[in-house]
């Protein structure tokens, strides 16, 4: 929001300030008195610059996903857990391969029983969403 000195808001304005205050809420920042107060200010204020002084003590927010907006990247758990299964994956294979070696011929592909099903639950939590959808609504909270 551009604020520029004497500039008078608009109700938009006013509206998005109000939103950001029900957030700072949200999170602790304010106690129920202190948010009526500032917005009793807020919708009393007649200029921008008033506008930023209710939030001047207040940190900056991230903007609120917009309806229907995806969430791009994974949950940082699913990326640790990807690199495990990906460390493991290789470990066990190296393990079959000096084994291979060392015998003289292939022995039974007994990683596919650590690689498979550990790859496809990973797999099954990324394509469903299962367990993201608290991740989402905790990342876009902040």
């Amino acid at each position: 929001m551009d604020i520029t000195a004497g500039t008078r808001a608009s109700d938009a304005e006013r509206a998005e300030v109000a939103e950001l205050l029900g957030r700072h809420m949200s999170h602790g920042r304010l106690d129920p008195a202190e948010y009526n107060e500032r917005l009793g200010l807020v919708y009393g204020t007649a200029t921008r610059e008033d506008l930023r002084l209710v939030l001047s003590d207040l940190p900056a927010l991230t903007a609120p996903p917009r309806p229907g907006a995806k969430v791009t990247g994974l949950p940082i758990w699913q990326r640790i857990e990807g690199g495990a299964w990906l460390g493991v994956s290789v470990l066990v294979l190296l393990i079959w391969a000096a084994i291979s070696i060392g015998t003289g011929e292939p022995a039974y592909f007994w990683p596919v029983w650590v690689i498979g099903p550990w790859g496809a639950v990973l797999i099954f939590r990324v394509l469903t969403g299962w367990e993201a959808g608290a991740w989402k609504r905790h990342h876009w909270a902040r």
